[in-house]
């Protein structure tokens, strides 16, 4: 099984965007693309999911391309994560197991609890870390 790289990619858009807003620019996804080494396709399947959120906006005509509707500093990844996933981590199989077997009727109950403690922590990291955190964080490193 693969891990859902979404989120990741969603947050290397909205970083560049932030550094490219910087410089007064406005982003293309070919650009952005060519930063997250993916196709255009991907870019743009990405920043409609954004753009649902509301956390960018697509220019048209002159200067067309795309921009943050906020600052990178009010951008939480949970602000990410819900814009990019469209559910919970982890879900419990689509079949109900046997109820007739003892581990199977007890394991959606014992499974719950531990799924929504990593949620709770999931959502509290997220909510901590922003695009401008981000953003400072790669740019200390380019320093350091």
């Amino acid at each position: 099984m693969s891990a859902n790289s979404r989120l990741t990619i969603a947050a290397h858009v909205l970083t560049w965007m932030s550094m490219d807003q910087q410089g007064g620019r406005v982003a293309t996804s070919d650009r952005i693309a060519e930063s997250v080494q993916t196709n255009p396709v991907v870019i743009r399947r990405c920043l409609g999911e954004l753009r649902a959120a509301g956390l960018v906006e697509a220019r048209r005509g002159a200067g067309a391309g795309w921009r943050l509707t906020r600052e990178p500093a009010d951008v939480t990844l949970l602000d990410v994560y819900r814009a990019v996933e469209d559910g919970p981590l982890f879900a419990m199989h689509a079949t109900p197991p046997n109820l007739g077997c003892p581990v199977g009727s007890g394991i959606r109950p014992a499974l719950d609890g531990v799924y929504a403690g990593v949620e709770a922590n999931l959502q509290k990291q997220l909510r901590a870390t922003t695009i401008a955190d981000l953003l400072d964080d790669i740019n200390g490193r380019k320093m350091g």
